[in-house]
């Protein structure tokens, strides 16, 4: 997926980069429609992406719950057998101990099992925060481009009503 997104950001600079210069100024000429189309097919990549992180979540979440019940059922079995050695003092003590052995073994499981998820969860949101952060970079770059070089914060079109376009591109 980040490759999908990689290749599409590509595709807007190549067309930012191919576009044709208007004379005497910093500005391009962008076929709108085929940069939306771009911008679309970017939006789709990034969509996919996030789905991607919503179901790592997801199975994050089950396989931890899949890890606690496997706990319980250890747990469980660990009762059953300590009930039937209970006669014997020593046995007791024994299955005592053995009880504790496996709670801990599978406690120590279910945090390693949480502790994968989390790392890998966590590189696959590092990984989209990247991504995201080379989009909006990207996306700046081109603004600043096409208005002369000014560098625009996000939602800042303050100065677009001052633009005077040819006829054949007024709006």
């Amino acid at each position: 997926m980040v490759g999908d997104i990689d290749a599409r950001l590509a595709q807007l600079r190549a067309a930012v980069d191919a576009a044709r210069s208007v004379p005497m100024s910093a500005s391009v000429m962008i076929n709108k429609s085929e940069f939306t189309d771009l911008l679309n097919l970017l939006e789709d990549a990034i969509n996919a992406t996030l789905q991607d992180a919503s179901t790592v979540m997801g199975e994050r979440d089950a396989v931890v719950a899949s890890g606690q019940t496997a706990a319980e059922e250890i747990l469980r079995a660990a009762e059953a057998e300590r009930d039937k050695l209970v006669s014997d003092t020593d046995v007791y003590r024994l299955a005592q101990a053995r009880a504790a052995e496996i709670e801990d073994e599978a406690r120590r499981e279910a945090e390693g099992l949480k502790a994968e998820t989390d790392e890998y969860v966590e590189a696959k949101l590092a990984n989209f925060e990247l991504t995201l952060e080379k989009t909006l970079d990207l996306v700046r770059k081109g603004r600043a481009r096409l208005t002369g070089g000014h560098s625009h914060a996000l939602g800042d079109d303050s100065d677009v009503d001052g633009i005077d376009l040819p006829d054949h591109l007024e709006r």
